[in-house]
């Protein structure tokens, strides 16, 4: 079995990731996904379904009124469910499978301990308050990963669209005069424009078939909003994409010196996601105690809740006049 260091590891983390994880998270499971490769024979799956028993013994501890084990086991499932990552990438032993699994795997426990902390909570209190947030919880986290795909999905069909808009092809009509940087093809040489005087040389002449030249009307630029970490994209003209008349100016020093800081240490620009979103609701508010449930949870949701809006505004902007399937021109062929 190959020796594994810490090094590999490193080079299976993410290019970006939320700031919980690079920091609070990534410097213990790295260590622990280290021992685990050159220790064990565990797989990614195996580690996925451990995360999952861990997060149902988080959701228990909640239920039982117990909300620091339930924190901590909550911590240890995520830590555990961000090593699984890390074991495939590094042995190659990932799967389709696995990718589903994780997936299903994080809804679950999500739903589970939103469920548990709200149910223990209500039994303890009485106050029905603890339903409505675990409610809210829930459909929160489910809002953001059913919304995600669809960005995906809306985001692949504006690439595609951005690399079908080409000029129409141009053929060479003339034999034996084609324009300058073309070329034709006869009987399987390529003649280019100096050298069309000794196409008739070729064997086959009179068979000069035309060549396709295909020219970009502009660069294959991917509209702004496909950046989740915030940083729009130009649009032509090298104007601002998004603003009206490209009116967008250059971002000031302090933004763009803030998100170079953080992309060098890997952090995503959006401070708030799912799974700072987790981490307030099932570690920091949990070790704080009960007094914090429900408004550290009302503030990370209201977050979340504005950061999903920010984007989805952001996919508006830049897909609204897109058309679902690109517009090719096709250039009539002319026979020679």
């Amino acid at each position: 079995m190959r020796a594994y260091s810490l090094d590999d590891v490193h080079a299976t983390r993410k290019r970006k990731d939320s700031w919980w994880t690079v920091f609070l998270v990534d410097p213990v499971a790295c260590r622990l996904t280290l021992l685990v490769a050159n220790h064990t024979s565990i797989t990614p799956n195996g580690l996925t379904r451990f995360s999952l028993i861990l997060g149902m013994c988080s959701a228990i501890c909640f239920a039982s009124g117990r909300l620091v084990a339930g924190a901590l086991l909550f911590y240890v499932s995520f830590m555990v469910d961000c090593m699984d990552g890390k074991i495939a990438r590094l042995k190659g032993t990932g799967t389709a499978f696995g990718l589903w699994l994780d997936y299903v795997g994080d809804r679950i426990r999500v739903v589970c301990c939103a469920a548990g902390l709200a149910s223990g909570q209500y039994v303890a209190t009485g106050d029905v308050s603890y339903i409505l947030l675990g409610a809210g919880v829930a459909v929160l986290d489910l809002f953001r990963y059913v919304n995600a795909p669809q960005m995906k999905r809306v985001r692949e069909v504006v690439k595609e669209n951005r690399l079908g808009r080409l000029t129409p092809v141009e053929s060479v009509v003339t034999v034996g005069h084609p324009r300058p940087g073309e070329a034709t093809v006869a009987a399987g040489h390529t003649v280019h424009a100096g050298h069309a005087g000794h196409a008739g040389h070729a064997g086959h002449a009179g068979h000069v078939r035309p060549v396709e030249v295909i020219t970009p009307r502009e660069p294959m630029r991917v509209a702004g909003f496909e950046d989740r970490d915030g940083n729009p994209d130009e649009g032509r003209d090298g104007k601002r994409a998004g603003r009206p008349g490209g009116r967008g100016g250059r971002r000031p020093k302090l933004p763009r010196r803030f998100g170079r800081l953080l992309a060098r240490h890997r952090v995503r620009t959006h401070l708030i996601s799912g799974i700072e979103f987790h981490a307030a609701v099932f570690v920091v508010a949990p070790l704080i105690g009960p007094v914090a449930l429900v408004p550290l949870s009302v503030a990370a949701g209201v977050l979340l809740l504005l950061n999903e809006v920010v984007l989805i505004y952001r996919m508006w902007l830049f897909a609204r006049v897109v058309p679902v399937m690109p517009l090719v021109q096709k250039a009539p062929r002319v026979s020679v």
